[in-house]
């Protein structure tokens, strides 16, 4: 059903995800976002459990009520996904991403809580704040109109990231509790020396949709964390070539345990925030 903006009201938590994630939510409506930096896809508002969610599927195209993977991930309009739901009062982020599996450790199939990123991507939009545009980040207060230097020491919600941990751990699925995920542009698959090159630079899992997204959520006080999901073996480390119907088919072998980790991880986030993503722009305005 689609609703208009006006009659949702504000929204705490959110999940950014793609294909099997699409029917996670109870009761959804849906409506779109226009926003300083473009149209949203579909977002749709539910529940999981009694829990009031929204879910935003990544790759589908602005405007388009069809949910399908039909934007490039060097593509998508992270500036607009999350600047939209910022404005819906979302405060938390929980996303999901395919990868492929660097670190010999893991394995295709498996979970790993990312804690660290290192950033290879070359076309896209990192910040909100252009020094021209009014970025409103609290309903309060004026907008932001200056540049700002973001501190991502620490880039994943170290509070979001315990509560997939441990949504994992009750429901006993395997996983790793940390690892850092490189970004590429996409949507090619990397060559075996990028991917050599990459595990010099202590890398553990490679794709190529968590740059900027999570970045972007830090620029306006949002917790964000994300569950990488190995759907292949990196380029050069396994026994076959890389193909998107073998992502696809391991994706889709292993995306129950995702939904499962986030239904149980919406009903453990902590009613107040206690990390300092909230304090994101303390010291960071220029």
């Amino acid at each position: 059903m689609k609703v208009e903006l006006k009659e949702v009201t504000p929204i705490e938590v959110a999940i950014i995800g793609g294909s099997g994630l699409y029917a996670i939510l109870e009761n959804p409506k849906y409506f779109f976002i226009n926003t300083p930096f473009g149209r949203t896809p579909r977002i749709e508002i539910g529940e999981i459990d009694g829990v009031r969610v929204a879910f935003l599927p990544r790759h589908a195209a602005p405007g388009s009520t069809k949910v399908t993977h039909a934007i490039p991930p060097a593509m998508v309009n992270y500036r607009a996904n999350v600047y939209a739901l910022r404005m819906l009062g979302v405060e938390r982020i929980l996303t999901s991403q395919a990868c492929g599996a660097i670190n010999p450790v893991i394995k295709p199939g498996m979970l790993v809580i990312i804690d660290q990123f290192i950033d290879e991507t070359k076309n896209r939009v990192y910040s909100f704040y252009d020094g021209k545009t009014p970025v409103q980040v609290w309903p309060d207060k004026p907008p932001i109109k200056t540049v700002v230097h973001i501190d991502v020491t620490q880039p994943y919600c170290p509070e979001l990231r315990a509560v997939l941990i441990k949504a994992c751990e009750e429901l006993n699925i395997h996983h790793v509790n940390t690892g850092a995920y490189i970004c590429t542009d996409g949507p090619r698959f990397e060559t075996a020396a990028e991917i050599r090159a990459y595990k010099i630079l202590g890398a553990d899992v490679v794709g190529m949709t968590n740059i900027p997204e999570c970045v972007l959520a830090r620029e306006l006080t949002m917790c964000y964390a994300s569950i990488a999901m190995a759907t292949n073996y990196a380029a050069g480390t396994g026994p076959i070539k890389i193909t998107h119907e073998e992502v696809t088919r391991i994706f889709a072998e292993n995306i129950d345990n995702v939904q499962k980790v986030f239904r149980k991880a919406v009903k453990l986030i902590p009613p107040k925030r206690e990390c300092s993503c909230k304090n994101a722009l303390v010291g960071a305005i220029a």
